[in-house]
């Protein structure tokens, strides 16, 4: 299998992956990978979206713009727990956040903007506190859950469970 294939199926498998993400999994040189990822765009397999020092990849044609920018943030660590505390506990602060995820503010508040500019979250005033929501009829939200279950299976497992024991505290 030549190069080319080989990267286009693992981004086909791995939509929203990064360069070093993509060099590191397939033990290409950066060299040899930009070559293949600007041919593979260039003939239209593959696009690309840029969001701050990141460029993500994606299979041509597969995703709309909202769903390209939901794999960005799933494919990065605390952008992902940061979504997935919003969604489990429903409003929380930046504060509770910070101290959940044992992430300094300043790093915290970086993600919750992109997150606000991408118009996966929605910020609503408590008072004197700020607390972050999404709404759970949304299309974003079930887009979320759809690539979730799709692309992390083994997260959505996890992530599921951990659901499933936090609802059956509500039931006694």
């Amino acid at each position: 299998m030549s190069n080319s294939d080989r990267i286009f199926e693992y981004i086909s498998k791995n939509p929203g992956c990064h360069l070093r993400k993509i060099r590191d999994n397939l033990r290409i040189s950066m060299g040899s990978l930009q070559y293949h990822l600007f041919r593979l765009e260039k003939c239209d397999k593959i696009g690309s979206v840029r969001q701050g020092g990141y460029r993500s990849y994606f299979p041509s044609g597969v995703f709309q713009e909202q769903e390209m920018n939901i794999m960005q943030i799933l494919n990065q660590n605390t952008s992902r727990q940061i979504l997935f505390f919003i969604i489990e506990q429903k409003n929380p602060t930046q504060t509770q956040i910070t101290q959940k995820l044992n992430v300094r503010s300043p790093s915290i508040h970086w993600h919750l903007r992109r997150l606000l500019k991408l118009k996966i979250i929605q910020e609503v005033r408590d008072g004197k506190f700020k607390r972050y929501t999404i709404d759970t009829k949304s299309i974003c939200y079930t887009q979320i859950m759809v690539l979730v279950k799709k692309y992390y299976y083994t997260l959505w497992q996890k992530w599921s469970e951990g659901l499933d024991d936090m609802l059956s505290l509500y039931e006694d």
